[in-house]
């Protein structure tokens, strides 16, 4: 018997995947409890299992379609990524009526994001290390040049008005009464972030000349599975656009839940590090030693999570709480021992 459940709009979901995909019959589909972009689901057939992607319409169509053109790329390349399924008409992403969607087949594997062992360190960095290999022969004319001049460029007088803006709003609500738990530790993260913005322009005027190249661009723990150690598929590419491969580097290497949750942390992404650049040999030196620099500048200048929260609720609020907390601990473990971290990936690499 289908389970459809027409409060969440499956009923009309079924309908477009029947006569645009021919997938029938439709036994089940359920919303997945994943994602801040897009809403995501399993579907359940007589015979195969999908994924589908719902985009809200707020998207760029076009640009979504060129991340499923990358993830091709990659997937002809040999990389496992999941296999996008055109709709009757050959297209990846159907808007045939209100709601457009995206139908994928389904990939096997887990998510891990916490407990993570040496094996997976080495094999998430071989990974991007083949990613970045395969993408940096890809043909660059038309693509975004002007994100790597941007990041540069970024204005610190804005990120603390943002951060000041946070604070009134928090300091009102404590002031009439209304502030919780997760309002108490954020006046004391955005105080403590005030503090550490000091440190954002010398460090970012340290960072050397750093090679750009198209990227996953989405290169993430919630965007892989594994079987094992092993990675069974890379999702989520985005599209391309010419920036920093440190940045995607560093920002998997010193990710907030690696970072905060395993205690080697640093040995750990050293190790991660070395598997990238043996896959990837060509890259200079600077883009490796500089990876973890660029990835707390990062985070040092967002306040993803923590905006969302009190100016712009995602999705699923209570993961960008959590995903807040775990960035800002983060900048609060890398920022004093930056000098160690440099120092360390320059002895070993």
């Amino acid at each position: 018997m289908p389970v459809l459940h027409p409060d969440d709009d499956t009923a009309a979901l079924a309908d477009i995947l029947r006569h645009r995909y021919g997938v029938a019959p439709i036994m089940q589909i359920e919303r997945l409890p994943i994602g801040q972009g897009t809403l995501n689901y399993r579907v359940l057939g007589a015979q195969r299992q999908y994924f589908m992607k719902r985009y809200t319409g707020q998207e760029d169509l076009q640009a979504e379609t060129a991340g499923i053109a990358l993830s091709e790329t990659a997937r002809h390349a040999g990389i496992p990524t999941a296999r996008v399924i055109p709709n009757i008409d050959g297209q990846w992403i159907d808007h045939s009526t209100a709601t457009a969607l995206s139908l994928w087949r389904w990939s096997e594997g887990a998510v891990i994001t916490h407990g993570l062992q040496a094996g997976h360190y080495q094999e998430i960095g071989a990974m991007l290390g083949r990613i970045h290999r395969v993408f940096a022969s890809l043909p660059t004319a038309g693509l975004p040049r002007h994100k790597p001049e941007q990041w540069r460029s970024t204005d610190l007088g804005k990120v603390q008005s943002e951060v000041a803006q946070l604070l009134a709003i928090l300091n009102e609500k404590i002031r009439n009464g209304t502030a919780d738990a997760f309002d108490q530790r954020g006046l004391e993260a955005l105080h403590a972030r005030q503090q550490q913005l000091t440190t954002f322009t010398p460090l970012l005027a340290g960072l050397p000349a750093l090679g750009v190249q198209p990227l996953h661009g989405d290169y993430t723990l919630v965007n892989m599975l594994f079987t094992g150690d092993k990675i069974s598929a890379v999702l989520d590419f985005r599209p391309p656009a010419l920036f920093f491969r440190s940045y995607e580097l560093g920002r998997i290497a010193f990710s907030p839940h690696m970072v905060v949750n395993d205690p080697n942390w640093l040995n750990m992404a050293k190790r991660l590090i070395t598997a990238y650049r043996e896959e990837h040999p060509e890259v200079p030196l600077d883009d490796l030693i500089f990876s973890a620099r660029v990835a707390l500048l990062q985070l040092l200048k967002s306040l993803y999570g923590i905006k969302q929260h009190y100016l712009k609720p995602g999705l699923i609020p209570s993961d960008l709480d959590n995903f807040w907390a775990l960035r800002h601990r983060t900048v609060g473990i890398m920022l004093p021992r930056l000098e160690e971290i440099e120092a360390v990936l320059r002895q070993s690499l």
